[in-house]
């Protein structure tokens, strides 16, 4: 499964309501834009300056079981997330990347990523530890992955670069319990 076929409607109090759903090579456009957002390329580790071209290379190179979902407010794509499944002896663990449009920060749009994909992450493909790197300095992105359950487990110094100085990381985790087994009915 390379990404969720369903599509998922979350309210915002100050957009109209936000859809998540499939990414798809017609959004690279959008999906450029809003990765070049000077917000976006500030508070994320993303590279920034990114065309048409490079979007398309790295969406056409995704490892099998890397999920990319779109979130769009009014039929414009505001925000972008992917989970990337970890290989054997860590296929329960995930790595996630996140992004939203700098307009539509602080509007709900990151919360309906995140819901979406641990729902994914959670029921769809039975994974334990979702994991992550932010700017130990993004307060906004922290409470965010604060609210899904995640939580510090380090920091790293001077691990990024940003506005030409070093920068330091948090790495941040969420665990899962395992699914229950479903038990069939003898009747």
């Amino acid at each position: 499964m390379n990404n969720m076929t369903s599509s998922h409607a979350f309210a915002s109090a100050s957009a109209g309501a936000v859809r998540v759903r499939t990414c798809e090579p017609s959004d690279f456009d959008a999906l450029v834009d809003m990765m070049n957002q000077p917000g976006v390329r500030h508070g994320t580790l993303l590279s920034g300056w990114r065309t048409p071209e490079s979007l398309r290379t790295w969406y056409e190179s995704r490892p099998p079981g890397c999920i990319t979902i779109c979130a769009e407010v009014d039929g414009r794509v505001v925000g972008q997330s992917h989970l990337e499944i970890a290989k054997p002896r860590r296929s329960h663990c995930a790595s996630l990347g996140f992004a939203v449009h700098d307009a539509y920060q602080r509007r709900g749009v990151g919360s309906a990523l995140m819901a979406a994909m641990l729902e994914c992450a959670d029921h769809s493909l039975g994974l334990r530890r979702v994991e992550l790197e932010v700017f130990a300095d993004n307060a906004a992105a922290i409470a965010l992955y604060r609210k899904f359950g995640f939580v510090v487990e380090g920091r790293s110094r001077g691990a990024a670069t940003r506005d030409g100085l070093l920068a330091d990381t948090l790495h941040m985790a969420r665990y899962a319990d395992a699914p229950p087994f479903a038990i069939p009915s003898t009747s």
